[in-house]
């Protein structure tokens, strides 16, 4: 079983009252200053890790490509 389908049914178990408390757990650790910086911070490294998944896309499939082109010539 993959995280794809184990985190949607951990979620999925949460209600009201349990994100509430999720919450100010939260706010009591970090404080109220803190959090836009560390959401600022998870979403430099979300997008940095997006880049990279492209650019790995890009080098998996840019050998392929260039062994295409080449067929095609001959």
């Amino acid at each position: 079983m993959d995280t794809s389908t184990i985190l949607p049914l951990f979620l999925g178990n949460l209600r009201g009252w349990e994100w509430i408390i999720i919450f100010l757990a939260i706010l009591l650790l970090f404080g109220g200053k803190k959090i836009p910086e560390l959401m600022r911070g998870l979403g430099k490294g979300v997008h940095s890790f997006k880049q990279g998944v492209e650019e790995a896309k890009r080098e998996i499939n840019k050998p392929a490509d260039s062994q295409e082109n080449n067929d095609n010539e001959k």
